[in-house]
C-alpha cells in the first residue's frame, strides 16, 4: 500500500491499540510470544495489513488464532479507534527475522580462507599482508605526464614546443 504521513501516523495509531488488544484483550495461548511487526493502513481506512512475527514452526497455528479472533479483534477496535470506519484486517506472517538469522548463520559459517586480514581498526590490509598504505599520493612527485589532473593530452597542450 502507498504510505504517506497520514497512512504512517493512522498506521501508528492502529499499531498501538492492536498490541494492547492482543497482550490483553485477546486470551488465546497460541498468540503468546506474538510480535507485530508492521501495520499498513490504506488511505481510506477500510483496509489494514498486519505483519507478525513468532517462531518458525509455529506459522500456520498463529495465523489460524489470529484468523479465529479477527471479528472480535475488529470490534475491540472500533471501539478503541475514533475512526468512522473500522478496517477490515488481513494478518501476514512476517518472515524478515528468520531471513536475518539465515544470513547470519552463513556468515558465520564462512571458512576462514575466504576472510579477509584486517588491521586494529578494522580495515583490510594489503593483498601481500604488508601493513603500508597500497597509494601513497603524497610521494607522488607528479612528472609523469598521465598524472596530470586531466592526463597525457591536457599535459601536451600545457608542454613547450620544441
Amino acid at each position: 500500500m502507498k504510505q504517506n504521513s497520514l497512512t504512517r501516523r493512522l498506521s501508528a495509531q492502529l499499531r498501538e491499540k492492536l498490541g494492547y488488544i492482543l497482550l490483553f484483550e485477546i486470551a488465546d495461548p497460541r498468540l503468546d510470544l506474538v510480535t507485530l511487526t508492521g501495520v499498513e493502513v490504506a488511505q481510506d481506512r477500510s483496509f489494514a495489513r498486519i505483519f507478525v512475527s513468532c517462531d518458525g514452526d509455529r506459522y500456520e497455528e498463529v495465523l489460524e488464532a489470529l484468523d479465529a479472533a479477527r471479528g472480535r479483534i475488529r470490534s475491540l477496535l472500533a471501539r478503541a479507534l475514533d475512526w468512522r470506519v473500522t478496517p477490515e484486517l488481513e494478518f501476514r506472517i512476517d518472515r524478515s527475522t528468520d531471513e536475518a538469522e539465515r544470513i547470519a548463520r552463513a556468515l558465520e559459517n564462512v571458512p576462514e580462507t575466504l576472510s579477509v586480514p584486517k588491521d586494529e581498526e578494522g580495515y583490510p590490509l594489503a593483498a601481500d599482508g604488508d601493513d603500508a598504505p597500497v597509494a601513497d599520493d603524497a610521494a607522488d612527485e607528479g612528472d609523469d605526464p598521465g598524472d596530470a589532473p586531466f592526463g597525457a593530452a591536457f599535459a601536451a597542450e600545457e608542454a613547450p614546443d620544441a
